[in-house]
């Protein structure tokens, strides 16, 4: 499995941004793909997570109602769409695949990662 990500950038607070997490070898329809984020000194946070195989999503309490995970299986495509971006959300973006069933905001639960994209929030 491998992903890409792309969509990071540099907003003002209040602006919006859609990651982009492209995969390849990857099945969907079953198992769970999430975004994290990670800042300098800090552990990898869960942001986001969507089951391929129903949609199912789940959010971090931070992000949620201003965070939206979405996929679109035929562009072997998962999106994070970020609205109302706050300096707080300047981060390392992750996509993250291949979970071993462990709880979704671990990053010790995934096997593949992509190599992030640049958040930045002024």
């Amino acid at each position: 499995v491998q992903l890409v990500e792309s969509g990071g950038g540099s907003v003002q607070s209040g602006g919006s941004l859609r990651l982009s997490c492209a995969t390849s070898g990857y099945t969907y329809g079953s198992g769970t793909i999430a975004w994290f984020r990670q800042t300098p000194g800090s552990e990898r946070e869960g942001v986001a997570s969507i089951y391929t195989g129903t949609g199912k999503t789940y959010y971090n309490d931070s992000v949620q109602g201003r965070f939206t995970i979405s996929q679109d299986s035929g562009a072997h495509t998962v999106y994070l769409q970020m609205n109302n971006l706050k300096p707080e959300d300047a981060a390392m973006y992750y996509c993250a695949a291949d979970a071993n069933g462990g709880y979704w905001k671990s990053p010790r639960t995934f096997k593949s990662w992509g190599q992030g994209t640049q958040v930045t929030v002024s």
